[in-house]
């Protein structure tokens, strides 16, 4: 988009009011607009970098074929070349260019400089060529043209073409070659024809009368016939002037766009000739008109597509930031942002009070101002959402509609609140909320939660800056909105079934998965990528060509969690995730090669999506949206008939339980799958307590009786530089038997023997201390300090402090060990005791079981 600040006098206050072409022809007329698009006759050069027209093939004079490269000739050779195994570079490096066949502008004639060239190898006249080829000059040579030429006097023209055309006559009755062509092709409309035979000249170069049989039928057939048109020109002569600066100003835009869509010149042809024929005066027309007077079958979608991106950058030209607010919309171009896969366009007329709607705006622009801006569109959405809720709801409850803010009261607020309760408790439709298909949607307990946040945030926007005392808003009614809560009240996806995991692996399906992949864009290799790293779907789509590695043996995946902000970073991958990646690698190499007829440097490598997308990708950079992706994998999933709604972030959860179950912490669970906290790694990770156990019993420390109580014994993780990876891998191959507060690795007692220091497992150096048993020891190390502070002195408790120390160090040990890992809370709130525990403080303190057996049934008469 061109800068705002190119405008001269641009206050950045209101445009509304000035002319909208005197604003067009400051921006034409600025030094960075390109003096290419500045012309009626747009010519452009047969390669441009944007709006190429000609053939790739070096030399060829042909047209390109619409959505390739080649014109039609050469696309068919291709063809076979490929079925045939030749590369792209080796076919055009050995295609032979061939001449234009049609269309094409030959120029003036070499000697008539009012008059139109009709042959493209002489560039003469007709009258001329006619000479040369019938005449006196029809004995001489080709080598003697240029003698000839040089003799001959040059005939006045006939002037412009009389229909809708920048192009010179060729004849009396007044059209250019091609609109004389398409007048006898239609069947000479008024039978306007010269007296004579001689193309409506006298030998001496006079123009003869015309005569018609209905001369009204002529000058309508030329008021009505179509600009005429070239290869590569883009012909807006007799267009109104606004329509026409809209146009160039589109063009010179569209190009300085590095993420665009596909115009091509023939659909920039269509526009323009569909724009004339719905005699529009300005595509702002096209806004308010649908179709500019055209039916939809005639406005296609190519000319849509140009026609809609033209209006919504004009948009930002011909408003400012204050003519939008007024219009009830906002443009984030103006403030410089652009959110993903979003327009500019922020539509705010769904809220009926113009004070809120005005104090919308104002919030979502603090926002866009704001270094803390939201990476993507939904909190503005949910805001308008807020916004809309309240407004419809006041204009159906308040007094005047609630279009006058200083009857507003706490009351209102309240049954607004109880209003939408009362919706999502019975599941009702929403009041002002409209989806695209008509309906309205359902609302929730996760819809009221975001209204209920957003109108809340936005009416105390009004506090603080200021607006509610002009406004006169009570003070009660803007901090009556109660808060919704934090994070999404709903609930986390189970991991996939069993069942469910083995459909989605297996050979069969994943081919149907293929099958429904129509653009071949690699939807199975997404998938499976997904479910064996755990990946989330927007980082394996947009995964770039050099994503995968070896170092030191270890196949490497290198990725961006942009969701919390980790760039470039590695994890280890299987190898069959490997070999599919690097496979696809070779394909987006084949599919750039193929477009472009030539492999990528390094540089273009690094920034090449592995997954591009076929929309808005011109250099190869855009990968495939999240939305392409969910929708076909939706349809596979349908087609499987799982018997659920099952989606591919579930293999996340999955992932992440499946490690757990495997001997991982939560640590490292967190940093494998990219999580911000252990909070979030506990979302995803569907943890029980006998999971949990087995976790903990993978943590080992040496044992009081050991040289070094509280050694860490399991190896754990082993950091190793970020080319290396990182193996996460437990020690878990030494065998062990269980033994009263942890385990015996003594290999004689393992295989079953006899203990031979007679179960004296504390002072034993083979005794070895778990994580699933620090509560055990917590309290072993409680009742000896409780022994300790009842000695009869300080000897004493001296004596028992030195004794137990060994057995203290070890369990310091240990809560050093499970604190690094992460688990050290999991462990304190998880009591292993067995039940036996329980049974055992019970018997002691209350009852003895022989007491409890000894005891007589009652009889029927005691009962009573």
């Amino acid at each position: 988009m061109i800068p705002l600040a190119l405008l001269p006098g641009h206050d950045g206050d209101r445009r509304v009011g000035r002319d909208r072409l005197e604003l067009l022809t400051a921006l034409i007329n600025a030094p960075g607009f390109d003096p290419l698009y500045r012309s009626e006759l747009i010519a452009f050069p047969p390669q441009h970098p944007v709006y190429a027209w000609q053939c790739t093939v070096e030399g060829c004079e042909r047209i390109r074929r619409m959505g390739h490269t080649l014109c039609g000739t050469h696309y068919l050779l291709w063809e076979q070349a490929e079925a045939a195994g030749v590369s792209r570079a080796g076919f055009m490096e050995g295609a032979q260019p061939l001449a234009a066949v049609r269309g094409t502008d030959y120029g003036r004639c070499r000697i008539c400089a009012e008059r139109p060239a009709s042959t493209p190898s002489l560039r003469l006249c007709t009258q001329h060529h006619n000479r040369w080829q019938h005449g006196s000059a029809a004995a001489l040579g080709i080598e003697e043209i240029e003698q000839w030429i040089a003799e001959q006097r040059p005939l006045p023209g006939f002037g412009p073409c009389r229909a809708r055309c920048p192009f010179l006559a060729c004849s009396s009755i007044g059209l250019c070659i091609q609109h004389e062509s398409w007048y006898q092709t239609q069947g000479r409309p008024g039978r306007a024809r010269s007296l004579t035979s001689t193309r409506g000249r006298t030998q001496d170069g006079q123009a003869l009368p015309v005569v018609y049989d209905d001369e009204d039928m002529f000058r309508a057939w030329c008021a009505g016939a179509l600009p005429a048109s070239q290869p590569g020109l883009v012909n807006l002569h007799g267009l109104p002037t606004l329509l026409r600066a809209e146009i160039q100003w589109a063009l010179n835009a569209h190009a300085q766009h590095r993420q665009r869509s596909d115009w091509t010149v023939n659909g920039i042809r269509n526009m323009v000739e569909y724009c004339w024929k719905g005699e529009v005066s300005s595509l702002m027309d096209l806004e308010a008109d649908r179709y500019g007077g055209l039916t939809r079958k005639q406005f296609d979608s190519q000319v849509r597509r140009i026609a809609w991106e033209s209006v919504n950058g004009l948009r930002c030209v011909y408003n400012s930031p204050a003519d939008t607010k007024d219009a009830g919309f906002l443009e984030t171009d103006h403030f410089g942002r652009r959110f993903k896969n979003a327009q500019s366009h922020f539509d705010l007329t769904a809220v009926p009070q113009r004070w809120l709607r005005d104090l919308l705006w104002d919030h979502l622009a603090q926002w866009l101002r704001s270094p803390q801006c939201p990476r993507t569109r939904g909190p503005f959405d949910q805001t308008r959402r807020a916004a809309v809720e309240l407004g419809v709801f006041l204009e159906t409850d308040a007094p005047s509609g609630g279009h006058d803010p200083t009857v507003l009261r706490r009351e209102h607020a309240d049954r607004f609140v109880a209003d939408q309760r009362h919706r999502a408790r019975h599941g009702l439709p929403s009041l002002g909320m409209v989806l695209v298909d008509g309906r309205s949607p359902t609302v929730t307990d996760l819809s009221c939660q975001f209204v209920f946040n957003g109108a809340r945030k936005l009416l105390y926007s009004a506090i603080t800056g200021s607006q509610a005392v002009g406004l006169g808003l009570d003070a009660g009614f803007l901090t009556a909105i109660p808060f919704g809560g934090a994070g999404l009240k709903q609930r986390s996806r189970n991991p996939f079934t069993d069942d469910v995991a083995k459909a989605l692996s297996e050979e069969a399906n994943l081919q149907r998965l293929e099958e429904v992949d129509l653009s071949g864009v690699g939807l199975r290799d997404i998938w499976e990528t997904i479910a064996h790293t755990g990946r989330r779907c927007s980082e394996v789509v947009e995964l770039r060509l050099d994503c995968i590695g070896r170092y030191q043996g270890l196949a490497m995946l290198w990725h961006d969690q942009t969701k919390v902000g980790n760039y470039n970073e590695g994890i280890r991958i299987p190898e069959t995730v490997y070999e599919r990646l690097d496979a696809r690698r070779i394909k987006t190499l084949a599919l750039f090669e193929r477009r472009f007829g030539r492999t990528p440097d390094t540089g273009e490598q690094a920034v090449l999506a592995l997954f591009p997308s076929r929309i808005r990708n011109p250099n190869g950079q855009q990968s495939i949206s999240y939305g392409h992706f969910n929708q076909r994998f939706k349809i596979w999933i349908d087609g499987l008939d799982l018997g659920g709604a099952y989606v591919a972030h579930q293999a996340r959860h999955t992932l992440a339980t499946n490690l757990l179950r495997a001997g991982a912490t939560l640590t490292h669970i967190r940093r494998y799958l990219g999580h911000l906290s252990e909070r979030m790694a506990e979302h995803y990770v569907k943890i029980t307590n006998s999971d949990l156990e087995n976790v903990l019993n993978t943590v080992w420390v040496a044992g009081p009786g050991a040289a070094t109580p509280g050694e860490v014994l399991s190896r754990g993780n082993k950091a190793i530089s970020r080319e290396e990876a990182m193996a996460m891998a437990l020690d878990l191959s030494r065998r062990s038997t269980p033994a009263d507060g942890g385990f015996c690795t003594y290999q004689p007692v393992v295989n079953g023997g006899a203990c031979p220091w007679k179960l004296d497992c504390e002072n034993c150096d083979k005794f070895v201390m778990s994580g699933a048993d620090l509560l055990y020891w917590r309290r072993k190390a409680e009742q000896w300090r409780m022994i300790a502070e009842n000695a009869p002195d300080d000897a004493t408790a001296d004596y028992l402090h030195t004794v137990f120390e060994p057995t203290a160090r070890a369990i310091d040990g240990l809560e050093s060990a499970l604190a690094g890992l992460g688990l050290l809370d999991e462990a304190l709130n998880m009591d292993l005791r067995r039940p036996q525990d329980y049974f055992h403080r019970t018997w002691s303190t209350a009852f003895r079981a022989s007491d409890l057996a000894a005891l007589q049934p009652a009889t029927a008469g005691e009962h009573q």
